[in-house]
This record gives C-alpha cells, structure tokens and sequence, in this order.
C-alpha cells in the first residue's frame, strides 16, 4: 500500500514536472505582428526632403503601437531600408524586405524612378505600391493597375491644379492665351511625369510650354535661368527636390523672375527647402496635398504625448522636423497605410496579421469620412478620400501654399484635378501599359 502511494506521487510528481518544462517550452502565444517596410533616403542630394518624409513615416507607427497597441492588438514592425533615392538600391531593398513577416503591407517607395522599377515586381509578388502624390500618373486606374495605390494625387493632377490656381489669377483660363509657362524640372521620371498633362493644357488653352530639364543633382542651374531672364516666361513650374529647389531659389533672385510667379510641386514646398533663404524666398508658391504643418490637430498632441514626451521621438531635437510639411505628410503616409490594414481586418479577421493581398484590398476600399479623420487626429490636415476598385487614387484634393518669409501660409481654397482631361488621359496611358504589359484589365463594378 505504501509502495502504491509512492508510485502516486512519484506519477504526480511527474506530471507536474512535465507541465512545468511545457510551459517554458511553449510560451503564452506572442501578439500578432505586421510589417512594414520604410524605404527613405535620409543621405544623398534628396535628403533635405527625405529625412523629415522619413521621420514622419517613422513617428506615425510608434504612435499607433504607444497610443493603440498597434492596429486591434497586431503590432506593427518596420525597418528602415536607405536608398539615397538611388533607383537601383530602392530595388535591393524592395527584393531584401518584400517577404519579411507575413509579407511587406505596402511600399512607399518615395521614388518615381524606384516605383517604375518595381511595379512589374509587385505585380508578381502581389504586393501593394503605394505612391501618395507621386508614380506613375496611369496607375489611377485601378482595373489595370491592380497593386499600384498613388494616393491623393498625381503629378498630372498636381500640374493641372498649378495652371487653374494660374489662370484664376490671370482672370480665367482664356488669359493664358499666348503666355509663356515653363518647367524647370529635375531630369528623371519624376520630373518628366507632368510633362504630358501640361502639354495637354497648353494644347487646349493656347498657351507656350518651355522645358528646361536640369541634371541631377541640379546645383548648377545659372544656364538655365539664363534662358528663363531671355525667355521671359510668365510663370515657372519647378520640379524638383532636395538640394536643387533652393538653388533654383537662388538663381530665379539673381536672374529677377519674381518668386511668387513660380510654383513649386509638394516635394519642393516644405519649410526646409525656404527656411535658409528667408525673405529671398519670399511670395514662392508650392503646392500641397494638406494644410500646412503647422495646423494644429490632435495627431500632433498624441506625438507627443506618446511618442516625443517619452524620448522616441525621431527627430531627436523636436524642432528640426517635427511639425514641418514633409514631416506631416510622412505621418500621412503611415497613417493611410495603417488604415489600410484595418480596413483588411474588417474582411479578413480583426487582431490578425495579414498578408500583402489582404491589405492591398484594404488600400482599394478605404473610406476615411470626415469623422474618420477627426478621430484619428487628421480632421483639420487633410480632406476625406475614398479609394475602389476602378479609383486607387481616391479624391484629389489639392491647394496652394506661399512662402512670407518665416513660414508657409494657404493662399487657395481647395481644387481638383480637371477630369474631363485627366480621365481619358489616365484611360488611354492605362490601355497602353496593359497592351505593352500583356494584362488583362479587371471589371470594375465601382
């Protein structure tokens, strides 16, 4: 009998002991994780614009772990791939985080060279692009173009907009009539990309168009201000970025073009970019997706609150990046890419990480209403947009902005894009890319 209770406990004993080494051996089940990939270019010719885009993107995620838990209890992870806006090291990066996790949610690739080069990938990979105000102006159409996302705006809408805020000073679209308008632009696929629309528009309302294409990195501008002074257009469209925007500043001061005739594209209308130059950027005109930084909204107290009061901010001294446009628009970027994520979860599984082709469905059925957006601390920064199947842009809402010498203040209303030119230029360059491309496009139903 003692032997038998011996045995009892020896077995008991055993079994507690298994149920010990089990539990070290197999963990509570760790949250569920989702992945982004924050392709920047915080080096190189780029980067007075690339660092606080990059900082934006970055703080914005921080935010959405400190703040919510991540996105109904899946964290989100990123890491940072450095590209100097290199087409060829955008591609390695693409290649190297494309199957991190379960699958890269979206690539910003901040590159319209870096998305030409990747689209054709993504497009096997089945992964989302998404390219808010830049890309490839074609992949509006959805029903083509089924993993490209250029959110809010193109550079064609970005260039239509430019010439109506133009011919609304001139006194109407008639008055451009036998004008002068150039663009001075940065000589890559990114500056070339408005070229078409403004085209175009100068076809239809009778005015010149004079291009002036500048070598990266477009330091040396002096020739072509040159040929501006002589030509004596009326207006300057400026395509640029980094370090040639306040160079081509500079040269329009020395050459006399007044600067609130130029007008710059939203990658070349941020506060570092005038900042330095002070009143000698005084009246210079840039375009924006967004209200100015410096509009107040509550996403700026959760950053700090969350993220800068707790030492994780990304710009570490809080004054260099924090609050500028670029700065905002980075955090918009993040935050589109997030909703996105939520979006999916409602279809596919709340608290679950997803793979790419579940987000790039969220990408196509976003519906940020005005109380969206007033929730999550966006409501006075930006307008609502809502994407589909046939629409991966979304609304297009778009307005000027103007440099007075210490900081930039909206000098326009809202506008949108012109569709009876962009629609059947967007469908004939859709129809196009899918011929060369060999794609058969979708049906849309919306």
């Amino acid at each position: 009998m003692e032997m038998k209770r011996l045995n009892l406990k020896l077995a008991a004993a055993l079994v507690a002991a298994a149920g010990a080494v089990s539990a070290v051996a197999t963990p509570a089940m760790a949250a569920e994780e989702q992945f982004v990939p924050l392709l920047v270019y915080r080096t190189g010719s780029f980067a007075p614009l690339g660092i606080p885009w990059a900082d934006g993107k970055l703080d914005y995620l921080k935010l959405v772990n400190e703040r919510d838990g991540g996105v109904n209890g899946v964290k989100i992870t990123y890491e940072e791939c450095e590209t100097a806006y290199a087409t060829d090291r955008g591609v390695e990066c693409y290649e190297r985080l494309k199957g991190k996790g379960t699958g890269a949610s979206g690539f910003d690739t901040q590159s319209t060279g870096i998305t030409f080069a990747v689209s054709d990938k993504a497009m096997l990979d089945k992964v989302p692009v998404e390219t808010m105000g830049y890309g490839l102006s074609q992949s509006v159409d959805g029903s083509v173009f089924e993993w490209n996302f250029p959110l809010l705006g193109t550079y064609w809408t970005a260039a239509d907009v430019m010439i109506q805020d133009i011919a609304k000073k001139e006194g109407g679209m008639d008055k451009l009539k036998g004008k002068k308008i150039a663009l001075v632009y940065h000589d890559s696929p990114y500056g070339k990309e408005p070229i078409p629309l403004l085209q175009k528009r100068a076809a239809k309302e009778g005015f010149e168009l004079v291009l002036y294409p500048v070598t990266a990195p477009g330091v040396e501008q002096k020739s072509t201000w040159l040929q501006i002074r002589q030509a004596r257009p009326a207006y300057v469209l400026l395509w640029s970025a980094g370090i040639m925007t306040p160079t081509a500043i500079r040269e329009a001061q020395a050459s006399g073009f007044p600067r609130d005739k130029m007008y710059a594209i939203w990658w070349a209308g941020s506060e570092g970019d005038v900042k330095d130059l002070g009143d000698v950027a005084k009246g210079y005109n840039a375009i924006t997706v967004h209200n100015s930084g410096a509009e107040h909204d509550k996403v700026y107290d959760d950053l700090k609150k969350f993220v800068y009061d707790k030492g994780q901010g990304s710009d570490k001294s809080g004054k260099t990046t924090l609050g500028t446009i670029a700065h905002t628009r980075g955090m918009m970027i993040s935050m589109l890419q997030v909703e996105a994520i939520r979006t999916a979860q409602e279809k596919y599984g709340k608290g679950k990480a997803l793979t790419p082709e579940q987000v790039r469905w969220g990408f196509e059925n976003l519906n940020l209403t005005q109380e969206k957006l007033d929730k999550l601390g966006f409501g006075q920064i930006m307008r609502p947009v809502k994407t589909s199947c046939s629409n991966h842009k979304g609304d297009d809402w778009a307005r000027i902005v103007q440099w007075d010498g210490a900081k930039f203040k909206v000098a326009s209303d809202w506008y949108q894009a012109d569709k009876t030119i962009l629609d059947p230029m967007v469908k004939e360059a859709a129809a196009k890319y899918a011929k060369e491309k060999n794609i058969t496009p979708r049906t849309c139903e919306n």
